[in-house]
């Protein structure tokens, strides 16, 4: 039974580029598969997280091709990087048209615009001048007396005993 596609939303998970091939009838009773997105960029670097495990809303106007009378989809993923071992996308829904994607539920103080405030009058609300110098004068002694005590010799970060972890090494 062949269906009409609106939007696909989905949640990568290191996937750095994604194509979509539809199946839709073609003439004579044949189907064809037709790709109506191609390497669609998910993760801008695929060495690194970004991206990686965001939300995806990909709309009918997006594709390259009409997504009506769909029998099949197919999700091709690539992640060209050796980092990710594993990667796929999760939390997939397909929405026909008419059909909307559901909003997520943001909080209230989130969703509702404020209009901007004025800046609040500072006369008669500043502290106190000199309570403010001394405080600072305060950290700053105590900053002073922390550098003073610090050890002289450094501490070996991965030595225990005079011994070495070699799971803690680096090789350069």
């Amino acid at each position: 039974m062949p269906w009409e596609v609106q939007e696909i939303v989905f949640r990568n998970f290191y996937t750095a580029f994604l194509s979509v091939r539809v199946q839709r009838p073609g003439p004579g009773g044949s189907r064809r598969w037709m790709t109506c997105l191609r390497d669609l960029c998910l993760m801008p670097c695929p060495h690194t997280e970004e991206g990686s495990q965001d939300y995806f809303c990909l709309h009918r106007h997006q594709m390259l091709c009409d997504v009506d009378q769909v029998t099949a989809m197919r999700f091709i993923l690539r992640q060209p990087s050796p980092v990710w071992l594993h990667f796929t996308i999760e939390d997939l829904q397909i929405f026909p048209p008419g059909q909307k994607s559901p909003q997520k539920d943001f909080p209230s103080w989130l969703s509702q615009l404020t209009p901007p405030e004025q800046p609040a009058s500072l006369h008669g609300e500043l502290p106190d001048p000199e309570k403010v110098s001394t405080e600072v004068q305060q950290m700053w002694v105590l900053t002073e007396v922390i550098r003073a005590r610090q050890a002289a010799a450094r501490i070996g970060r991965f030595d225990v005993d005079g011994c070495y972890d070699i799971n803690l090494l680096s090789y350069t």
